[in-house]
């Protein structure tokens, strides 16, 4: 059968991280309405759970999903770090990829193979079947960058990155300080910072690398990473891939309905994506802070924990209990009809793309900071973990359109700095000035998904 006829193909290969499956999903979806390809998704079986499956169901049938059978990780000590564990179960899926790729090669046009930024040595099935295959990045440039130098730091210095006493040169981006680089490097004993440098390695031996972000935003990195250079891979910024809805329910329409009372970028949202928490101390401080700032806000508040560094729960969402009865007492009653507490969750991207909200708080998640940058929403960064210490430096130095809490010595950020930062941003210059650029950027992350659409 003459291939050249049929849809093109392609298969990826997603990580199990629901913030990866998104914006991947919303690359498959691109390629399917604007291009007609059909997709499979080949999914990590161990890592599957209802969230994953009810998302799954929801994608155009276009796409559809076969699963690697259970890849055994016993071997591994418990406290892996998940990255560790994906990486694994990638080289030791190999086989198994194989036999799930070859029938397809023969019933579909199948084009290209497309992996998850920890599942590079599954590559290896494609590559041995002579299939192209590609690094997808749910992330930015910033991460790309430091992975493809990070050979040469990893030579150039013999102490741990938060041990470093000068800030860390990347080009192409501000100074970033050792202990915000990406926190599964601050370890160099520890098998995932082993892990990541093959990885950088197998960057490097990719056919192309696909970036979820848009040029305006990391300017410098993309005019250098966008030209050929021999021994690097072609990479094509593909962003801003973020969902245009959240999904109808009856908490998102009340949320909504309390931004169509409020008046026009009034609101602060806070909110610290599907993994964020906090201690019950610097929940109270926020709660508190956000009172003393006098200004509308809409929080998505979860109940305190602790959040993991490593180990194969670190996924593990915040307690299924309710988070309210952590808020300081009589907080809901004096804030009432100047701010709205939800729990767990709320309809993000609808939230933002709301005239009533002015501000966001996040943890600076790249899926939420694209989402905030679609719709020229300024922000107040507060990093958590995986990359977003750098994404929060390059926000607020870099893309400058964020400010930054300062925290106190212990680590916690107090009410007084959480409503002086908070009222800056919602009525002061500074906060003014940041509005103007985040407006800015909303119609380059537009133009450039006309951009995309007109060039893939």
């Amino acid at each position: 059968m003459d291939n050249g006829k049929r849809q093109p193909h392609i298969v990826f290969l997603p990580g199990c991280a629901m913030g990866h499956l998104f914006p991947i999903s919303e690359l498959a979806k691109f390629l399917i309405d604007r291009h007609h390809f059909t997709v499979t998704f080949i999914h990590f079986s161990e890592y599957a759970n209802k969230t994953q499956e009810a998302f799954l169901s929801s994608l155009p049938s276009s796409i559809t999903s076969l699963y690697l059978p259970p890849i055994p990780l016993s071997d591994l000590p418990e406290d892996s770090a998940i990255e560790t564990r994906l990486s694994v179960a990638a080289a030791r899926s190999v086989p198994y990829l194989h036999s799930l790729l070859l029938p397809l090669l023969s019933s579909t046009n199948l084009v290209a193979f497309i992996a998850d930024i920890f599942a590079t040595p599954a590559c290896e099935a494609a590559k041995a079947l002579k299939i192209p295959h590609f690094i997808i990045i749910p992330t930015n440039l910033l991460f790309l960058t430091l992975i493809f130098h990070l050979p040469a730091l990893n030579a150039e210095f013999s102490c741990d990155f938060w041990e470093l006493e000068h800030p860390v040169i990347l080009p192409g981006y501000p100074p970033i300080p050792g202990p915000e680089i990406l926190h599964l490097l601050q370890d160099r004993k520890n098998e995932c910072y082993k892990w990541m440098l093959e990885h950088a390695k197998r960057y490097r031996e990719a056919d192309g690398i696909l970036v979820n972000t848009f040029d305006a935003i990391e300017p410098e990195a993309a005019n250098l990473l966008k030209k050929e250079e021999p021994g690097r891979p072609m990479v094509y910024t593909v962003g801003p891939l973020i969902r245009a809805h959240a999904a109808a329910s009856e908490e998102g329409t009340h949320c909504l309905k309390w931004l169509d009372s409020q008046p026009t970028g009034s609101v602060l949202f806070v909110s610290f994506g599907s993994m964020g928490s906090h201690s019950t101390e610097q929940l109270s401080e926020l709660a508190l802070g956000l009172e003393a700032s006098g200004q509308r806000f809409l929080w998505v508040l979860r109940s305190p924990i602790e959040l993991k560094s490593a180990g194969p729960d670190y996924f593990t969402a915040p307690s299924a209990a309710n988070p309210l009865v952590y808020l300081p007492e009589g907080f809901l009653e004096r804030t009432k009809g100047v701010g709205l507490v939800v729990p767990s969750w709320a309809p993000q991207v609808d939230v933002l793309a709301h005239s009533s909200t002015g501000g966001f708080l996040s943890h600076c998640g790249w899926n939420s900071t694209l989402e905030s940058m679609a719709r020229g929403v300024p922000m107040i960064v507060w990093p958590l973990y995986a990359e977003q210490r750098m994404n929060s430096v390059m926000m607020v130095e870099g893309a400058k359109v964020a400010m930054r809490l300062i925290a106190r010595k212990d680590g916690i950020f107090d009410r007084e700095e959480i409503s002086r930062v908070v009222k800056e941003l919602m009525e002061g210059e500074e906060g003014e000035r940041l509005r103007k650029r985040a407006k800015e950027l909303e119609v380059e992350a537009a133009a450039a998904m006309i951009d995309l659409v007109r060039h893939q």
